[in-house]
């Protein structure tokens, strides 16, 4: 590492508060053991120097009073510090009890997005979930990605086998409901947007917005359509029956590779652009001409992220969007939609044929759909409170808020209040951690190490880098993997040590020492041997680096990937572009991409029943939006984000507020079907007419949290107006746009 200054040291490392991973240069005093400044790395290859607000609230978090730094036990209403042991026990024990009385399913569990940003949290949240043995698991999944998971797996044999837009090199890139100047990318993680956006207009491309609201990067398009929320999916299939009627399909190389083109035909005669106008808000004719345009040019990618997901039809409108880019020819191939090959891989392409997990078991109350071990989170409430004798009766929350992030806040607010007994790992009392009995909270970002597994997953370009810890964590702390696998071992009246050797055979098994592992002609007993008897989640990277397709496959001849290796590369590696895949990784029982999965194709019929309808709807509806110095609701409490002017305002356009009397910065009451808030008015000509937007991930004025920075800035839960009735029927993902309100001032 380089020396600046006697006491001063230079840590290169990724930002871990979203999916961009900008590369970042934390200036340390050893002498205090204190964070100076955090700045951008010029020397990354990836990011090259940018980086957002959010990197510099590293040090807000790592310094804010209100982190718990030791596990708590809630007494009344109020908090006592424990020590570990006493904490672990207390869980563990607690958990046991419920599981002997009631089965396990009276166990639930939620995951946040926040462990997806560590490697940690990755590796050993499975052992943990499976461990406690309940079917009742949720996460942030159901009211984010969940339709795009279920579309890319039927389409192509895995939930993550997403196609990444290549943006650096394309010439066309279309953006239906997604922010990426805002969100950094979401589904596709790419540093600095803005600029890459630039370098596209740059290089004679385009770029085309699809959003009922002139967003940030909108703002930048050279095209911006208003579109209805909740109607993308009838937009989508007009772009197809486009395609088809002028006769600008062409599957180019993968034509031989893609079944389901003339059932995808058939399923979007019914929706031409004259048709779905109504519904869309979009003038046919512009349909057809960006039809042509997108079929035309030579590399274009269309991209669909949140928007497209948390909607009525957000499995459809997920597999539309790669439809498009199969049928122009943009699929797996350079400037179009590709899939990244990351370090932590398989070796080589050569997948097995998967079943879908899908349908194994439903939830107790409406009965929907498992899907990838996970029930909709829209359920969680009624799972405690409505399901009798099969109730949940104790919650695991992990770096999760469900009250603010899932629909019906309210009524889910009192579900946790009535449990048996409740554990969350987790930095902080927020409002759904005031309910647990019991908290244990990790160490901050800055002092773990940590590996993108998920994210390089998701990356615009291959890319690999470790991120070494910053500052010695305190003494008598835990990191989050060791959190997760005490917890695991306890209830099942094992080790964290045993646990940690469960995740390491396992992985060993598939990457050593047998016909078609990555290194069959390398023993589990050798590879054991170069891995060190050390603990945790980094002996579990070097094996996976080691067996990856740019390791080293344990042969001291050989040059490739370890850990050592990314260790000496301090500001990561460059791995190249995107390469063509398809169809080596695919994993469809066909071996084929299949452009019309059954279950897919199944459910147009609903899409088609509800066209009359959607086109005499004009009621006025709720969308949210995001926010570039935040990441749903966990970065509220660091002043240096959460300062400035108020970002929970309600955006009505000014007919609407005309017609509506409400007035630029007074305060309106919004109610939906299943609750009522307030909110600042903010009039704007960037909304849709018909439509209002409130930002997701604040309300923090309850009582019983610690947080006062958030509390400061408190605004309102959009999610008070949700509906958790209201979900995708395939995926379960909860609808979280397109919320019919009425408005009136307050």
């Amino acid at each position: 590492m380089a020396t600046r200054r006697a006491r001063t040291e230079i840590i290169h490392r990724s930002c871990p508060l979203c999916e961009a991973k900008c590369g970042i240069s934390v200036e340390v005093d050893r002498s205090t053991g204190t964070v100076a400044t955090i700045r951008g790395d010029a020397d990354d290859p990836f990011s090259r120097g940018y980086l957002c607000p959010k990197a510099y609230g590293l040090k807000g978090l790592q310094e804010d009073p209100d982190r718990l730094r030791r596990p708590v036990r809630r007494v009344g209403s109020d908090w006592e510090e424990i020590g570990w042991e006493e904490a672990f026990e207390l869980a563990a024990s607690r958990l046991r009890e419920v599981r002997a009385a009631h089965g396990a399913d009276a166990i639930g569990t939620y995951v946040g997005n926040p462990n997806v940003h560590d490697l940690g949290s990755t590796l050993y949240l499975g052992p943990l979930l499976r461990g406690l043995g309940t079917r009742r698991q949720f996460s942030a999944s159901s009211v984010d990605q969940l339709p795009k998971m279920l579309s890319a797996f039927l389409m192509f044999g895995g939930p993550l086998a997403i196609p990444i837009p290549d943006l650096d090199r394309t010439d066309f890139l279309l953006v239906l409901g997604a922010n990426p100047v805002a969100s950094n990318g979401s589904l596709m993680t790419a540093p600095d947007i803005p600029g890459r956006l630039a370098a596209l207009r740059a290089r004679g491309g385009k770029l085309v917005v699809i959003d009922p609201r002139r967003s940030e990067t909108a703002r930048l398009a050279d095209e911006h359509l208003f579109i209805k929320p909740g109607s993308d999916a009838y937009f989508l299939f007009a772009l197809v029956h486009t395609l088809f009627e002028e006769r600008l399909v062409r599957l180019d190389r993968l034509e031989s590779h893609v079944r389901g083109v003339e059932a995808v035909q058939t399923l979007a005669k019914e929706f031409s652009p004259e048709v779905v106008a109504r519904a869309t808000g979009i003038d046919a004719l512009r349909v057809r001409r960006l039809a042509r345009r997108f079929a035309a040019a030579d590399r274009a990618v269309c991209y669909g992220r949140i928007g497209t997901c948390t909607q009525e039809f957000g499995t459809l409108a997920s597999w539309l969007v790669d439809v498009v880019n199969t049928l122009t020819g943009n699929l797996d191939r350079p400037g179009g939609a590709m899939f990244p090959r990351t370090a932590t891989g398989p070796a080589a392409d050569a997948p097995k044929p998967r079943k879908l997990p899908y349908g194994r078991w439903r939830s107790r109350v409406r009965g929907l759909p498992e899907a990838f071990g996970e029930l909709p989170a829209a359920t969680l409430a009624e799972e405690i409170d409505a399901a009798g004798d099969e109730s949940i009766r104790a919650m695991v929350t992990v770096a999760g808020n469900p009250v603010l992030s899932t629909p019906n806040g309210n009524r889910l607010a009192r579900a946790l209040e009535s449990l048996e007994f409740m554990v969350s790992v987790d930095i902080y009392v927020n409002e759904t951690t005031r309910f647990a009995d019991v908290i244990l909270p990790p160490v901050s970002p800055l002092e773990r190490s940590n590996y993108d597994l998920v994210f390089n997953g998701l990356s615009i370009r291959n890319i690999s880098k470790y991120s070494p810890r910053v500052l010695e964590p305190p003494e008598d702390s835990r990191d989050p993997w060791e959190i997760l696998a005490e917890l695991a071992g306890r209830v099942n009246g094992a080790s964290a040590d045993a646990v940690d050797e469960l995740v390491l055979s396992h992985l060993l098994s598939s990457a050593v020492g047998s016909p078609g592992s990555s290194c069959p002609d390398v023993s589990v007993e050798e590879a054991r041997k170069q891995l060190g008897d050390r603990r945790g989640p980094e002996r579990i990277l070097d094996l996976m680096l080691r067996a990856g397709p740019y390791g080293d496959h344990f042969d001291p001849e050989r040059s490739g990937l370890s850990l050592e290796v990314l260790r000496k590369a301090e500001h990561g590696l460059d791995l190249g572009a995107l390469e063509p895949r398809l169809p080596g990784m695919l994993a469809t029982e066909s071996g084929a991409v299949e452009l019309a999965p059954a279950l897919l194709s199944g459910d147009v019929s609903r899409l088609r029943a509800r066209l009359s309808e959607r086109t005499a709807d004009d009621r006025l509806v709720l969308v949210g939006r995001r926010h570039l110095r935040s990441n749903n609701s966990w970065m509220h409490n660091i002043h240096s984000l959460a300062k400035g002017r108020d970002r929970c305002t309600l955006l009505v356009h000014p007919t609407d507020a005309k017609r509506l009397g409400l007035a630029d910065g007074a305060r309106a009451r919004i109610r939906s079907r299943i609750g009522a808030i307030e909110a600042p008015i903010a009039v704007s000509e960037e909304m849709m007419p018909g439509v209002v937007s409130l930002p997701h991930g604040f309300g923090h004025d309850v009582e019983g949290t610690r947080m006062r920075v958030a509390r400061q800035h408190a605004g309102v839960n959009s999610n008070r107006l949700t509906d958790e009735a209201q979900v995708d029927a395939l995926s379960g993902n909860s609808v979280l746009n397109g919320i019919p309100v009425e408005i009136a001032p307050a």
